[in-house]
């Protein structure tokens, strides 16, 4: 059972990770943020590789959550990317977590340790996992379309998801900027009834 104080420790990290990266907070920036002494942070999570891939595997795992929570809500594979794109533009809009950290800690794979780079991997593999049984549906039933494969497809609408986050954080956390580089990918999956 993870404990209040560790949850709050993932909740600190996790915004000092969307906001600068892996290589750019402390365990005395978490220790300020959380209001606790680093030698507490320590017990919990004895090093920073430790701690951040324990926030990626919570990410990964409120995302799955997520993802089934999609699946039993919408049928339509049509709506299910309109939602994953939709979940982006509140973020960013929202600005309580404009950005996607796996797609963040991906550009900084060189300097991470292994445990986080496997996460990182994890939390890609599941993305793309998901869209891509998500284009497989909907090419199925006639709602969606691809020239390609439908992993490619994924993989394809994947980075135009993350390059218009990147986008949309130098305009300065724009949703429209992210809208519109991220709505007509969706537009092109869309078999021409669809629309």
């Amino acid at each position: 059972m993870v404990s209040d104080t560790s949850e709050r420790i993932l909740d600190a990290t996790e915004r000092l990770m969307v906001s600068r990266g892996y290589n750019a907070f402390s365990y005395a920036d978490i220790s300020t943020a959380v209001g606790i002494g680093k030698a507490t942070i320590h017990h919990h999570f004895p090093t920073k590789a430790d701690l951040a891939a324990a926030v990626l595997a919570r990410y990964r795992k409120n995302n799955r959550r997520s993802v089934e929570g999609l699946l039993a809500a919408v049928g339509d594979p049509t709506a299910r990317l309109e939602a994953y794109v939709g979940f982006w533009e509140e973020c960013i809009a929202k600005r309580d977590m404009p950005f996607c950290i796996g797609a963040l800690l991906a550009s900084e794979i060189p300097s991470l340790p292994d445990t986080v780079v496997a996460q990182v991997r994890g939390h890609f593999a599941d993305l793309s996992g998901w869209l891509g049984a998500v284009i497989e549906d909907g090419v199925a039933k006639g709602s969606l379309r691809t020239a390609h494969s439908p992993k490619a497809a994924a993989e394809a609408l994947m980075a135009t998801v993350h390059g218009a986050m990147l986008a949309a954080r130098v305009a300065g956390s724009d949703q429209a900027t992210f809208s519109a580089i991220a709505r007509p990918a969706l537009a092109q999956l869309q078999a021409p009834n669809d629309a």
